[in-house]
Formats: structure tokens, sequence, C-alpha cells
């Protein structure tokens, strides 16, 4: 199984590895040294979603290095 890559940007983890840019914010800038994982299925009332500033629904990395 391939390394999952997550975007340095908002922290979105991407579907596929071969993805060279975040289909959430459009950046380039991906890593796969990150650490941590949360499902955010209703942004609008989680309180992990309002620490890290996330508005939509989705995969994330708690810590991107």
């Amino acid at each position: 199984m391939a390394t999952r890559r997550v975007c340095r940007e908002c922290h979105r983890v991407l579907d596929s590895p071969d993805q060279q840019t975040c289909p959430a914010c459009g950046s380039s800038s991906l890593t796969e040294d990150w650490a941590g994982y949360v499902v955010i299925a209703h942004p609008e009332t989680s309180e992990i979603a309002s620490e890290m500033e996330v508005t939509e629904p989705g995969r994330y990395a708690l810590k991107v290095r």
C-alpha cells in the first residue's frame, strides 16, 4: 500500500498518491510526513473542525511536517 500524501496548507489527506495538487485548496505543497488522522463529518458543529479551521467535511491530518 502506498503512503498517503497530505496537503501542507489545509491538512487534507489526499485520496490518491498520484495526485499532484490538493483538490480542496489547489496547493501543490504535499508531504508524506504527517501524524494523526481525523474524519470530520459535520464541520459546522465540530469543536475539532473549529480549532483546525476546517469548513468542509473530509479526512485531515492532525500534525503535518
